[in-house]
């Protein structure tokens, strides 16, 4: 039998294949979720709760698509340093007296609704017309391999993100040194 006349079947839900799309689906769903929370919560602290959700899922698809030291970064950076950085500024913050607000022009939530389905069906339609092509695994995704390949070949993308680093912690220290205005 030729291998260009087997017919791709999908793979059934009990199926190796058919579990492994249900958990990418599951974490896709995760990150979903944590995003909507983040973005419509009107407590700043769900929305932090929201984020946290949010990163954890996506650690859980770099870790899906074989990339455990992605996921750990994600997790170790984005909600053990950046949520938790927040969460500190939430509390040290001083409380904000509630300000009424006018209410926003009445066609902003079906027009933005309209738009995010139309670029979703979008991109829904290209992905299903695109041929996948399945690429061989390139490397363990150590952190070894991972070092070696920072420090050889993307050197120069190790050291524009080391400066934006600088740029990031010097305007921090520009924005806290007017300290609290209270």
């Amino acid at each position: 039998m030729d291998v260009s006349q087997t017919i791709y079947q999908t793979p059934s839900i009990l199926s190796a294949d058919g579990l492994v799309g249900l958990v990418f689906l599951v974490m896709v769903a995760v990150t979903i979720l944590g995003a909507y929370v983040a973005s419509t919560a009107e407590r700043v602290v769900r929305a932090v709760s929201g984020l946290v959700i949010c990163f954890v899922g996506v650690a859980g698809i770099y870790y899906f698509l074989n990339s455990p030291f992605m996921s750990m970064m994600q997790i170790l950076i984005y909600v053990g340093a950046v949520c938790v950085t927040i969460s500190f500024a939430i509390m040290l913050a001083a409380p904000e007296e509630k300000k009424k607000t006018t209410p926003a022009n009445i066609l902003s939530g079906p027009l933005g609704f309209i738009v995010a389905a139309l670029i979703f069906g979008c991109m829904t339609g290209l992905a299903l017309k695109t041929e996948w092509q399945s690429y061989p695994k390139s490397g363990s995704g150590s952190v070894r391999d991972i070092g070696i390949s920072l420090l050889t070949t993307n050197s120069m993308v190790f050291e524009l993100i080391s400066i934006i680093l600088l740029i990031a912690i010097i305007g921090a220290v520009v924005i806290a040194r007017d300290g609290r205005s209270s």
